[in-house]
């Protein structure tokens, strides 16, 4: 294979684990809500990370390719502690605001997330910012006014929990940022799934103490299989996403995955048409459909 078809397939295979990414997360605030009822945000947040975790560790058993971190450097370890706490960070504040909110709001706002990855990316790594990316800084900006052009009083007027929500929202968008840059650097010294390993390790650790695991035992036919569908959702996003941050450019992964709030609203739409029973409607105008579309395009 020369070095152009190299380059192409590298380039493809790049955006098929973006595009797989973004719909992973698109659909994942919608099974999410089902299990607001019964778990704590903690024990959703812990029960992804152990399962995640032992399943990589199966995987990398078999191959016998684990990480060897007692051959990590004191940088390489302050960095992977940071990591999983930014990781953890945003877990626990995504949770928190979709509580809050609704899942196309969260997805909305989430998307503040590519954008300062890419920012980061040209501070940290050398990637170029252009014209049309500024351009995409005030798409993104109008889209979340048009957006949320009938709660500006909520988030504004006093402080609701819809406000609350919104600020959740945003720091979970920067901690996720500060993770993905994190996770660039980490990944010279290994790959993907050893990453994710101590990451989900590390993670799993951190909550032991905080989540409640024997209310996964009080769960429904439906919660349970819910609950695993969002593990599994977990192994195959951040999976995905972490092996296109190694093959492809910070920036064209963050484009790629700017889709996840179309995937949400057509999902949400579609639950809320089949499962009314489950899932209610948001109640969405014309001009927050605008917004949506103009914060997708701003952060692609």
């Amino acid at each position: 294979m020369s070095s152009a078809e190299a380059e192409k397939s590298r380039h493809w295979y790049g955006f098929f684990l973006s595009l797989l990414t973004a719909f992973m997360w698109g659909v994942l605030p919608i099974a999410l809500e089902l299990l607001f009822a019964k778990l704590d945000v903690v024990t959703i947040t812990w029960s992804r990370f152990v399962f995640s975790a032992l399943l990589v560790f199966y995987i990398l058993q078999r191959r016998r390719t684990l990480p060897k971190v007692r051959e990590f450097t004191s940088r390489t370890g302050i960095l992977l502690a940071v990591a999983v706490l930014a990781l953890l960070g945003n877990f626990l504040l995504y949770l928190t605001g979709l509580d809050l909110l609704n899942p196309e709001s969260t997805q909305i706002l989430i998307q503040l997330a590519p954008f300062l990855l890419m920012a980061g990316s040209v501070m940290f790594y050398g990637e170029r910012m252009r014209v049309v990316d500024v351009c995409g800084v005030i798409l993104l900006i109008a889209g979340f006014v048009l957006f949320f052009n009938d709660r500006l009083g909520l988030l504004f007027d006093s402080f609701s929990d819809y406000t609350l929500g919104v600020i959740c929202m945003l720091l979970a968008a920067v901690s996720w940022s500060i993770y993905g840059l994190l996770q660039k650097t980490l990944l010279r010294t290994m790959n993907s799934r050893q990453l994710t390993l101590v990451i989900y390790a590390g993670g799993s650790l951190a909550l032991l103490f905080f989540s409640s695991p024997l209310a996964i035992l009080e769960l429904n036919l439906l919660q349970a299989l819910v609950l695993l569908f969002c593990c599994i959702n977990m192994v195959v996003g951040y999976g995905a996403f972490t092996e296109a941050m190694h093959v492809w450019q910070a920036a064209k992964v963050s484009a790629v995955i700017a889709l996840a709030p179309v995937f949400t609203i057509i999902c949400m739409h579609l639950a809320v048409t089949f499962w009314p029973g489950y899932f209610a409607a948001t109640g969405l105008n014309l001009l927050s459909y605008l917004g949506a579309v103009l914060v997708v395009a701003g952060s692609m």
